[in-house]
């Protein structure tokens, strides 16, 4: 295995131990499973995905021996989408940059590490042309909400009512941010 394929695997684990929500029974295999699912999509998505419409970007920790092997400590997918329901949201856009899976080890939280991930979001948007960073959260993950809030993003609108609540599902916000591409 080369350092590109530990690379990905620690990306993988990274998502897959942050979104991954535990079982009674069989809590280790279902992770296993979870984590191979996490890896299979992300080798998808760089494998199918041309290099100026997906990026997988990640944060390393900082040692002070400056080590050559760096330990990655949080990642954020980063995908041109143009979906027209969130179109609608977006002056005069035909594209958006849509942020997700945003992840940090437990370790490396509340450290801004997130925050930062965040930022790169936005650096990748200028480079590429996009005016628009586009997230969605759960309504009731406050913590979540309150870092999109700081790092600029906006609330626009709710998955309707019907399609959560009446079913079992946690509802989800769109949140935008518009970004300046001419970087001043």
């Amino acid at each position: 295995m080369d350092d590109e394929d530990n690379e990905r695997r620690s990306v993988a684990n990274i998502q897959a131990e942050a979104f991954y929500e535990p079982t009674f029974l069989f809590n280790d295999v279902f992770f296993q499973f979870f984590q191979a699912e996490v890896l299979s999509g992300l080798l998808y998505r760089l494998r199918n995905s041309p290099p100026d419409r997906y990026a997988c970007l990640v944060a390393e920790a900082i040692t002070s021996d400056n080590e050559e092997k760096q330990q990655l400590v949080g990642v954020v997918d980063a995908t041109v989408f143009r979906d027209q329901s969130v179109l609608e949201h977006l002056s005069g856009a035909d594209e958006y940059l849509y942020v997700s899976g945003i992840a940090v080890l437990r370790n490396f939280r509340r450290k801004k590490v997130a925050s930062v991930l965040l930022k790169a979001c936005e650096t990748l948007a200028r480079v590429w042309g996009y005016k628009y960073l586009v997230l969605r959260a759960y309504e009731d993950d406050f913590g979540a909400r309150k870092l999109y809030t700081n790092a600029g993003y906006r609330l626009v609108s709710g998955d309707p009512v019907w399609t959560t609540s009446w079913i079992g599902r946690r509802r989800r916000i769109l949140m935008i941010k518009q970004c300046d591409i001419t970087g001043e």
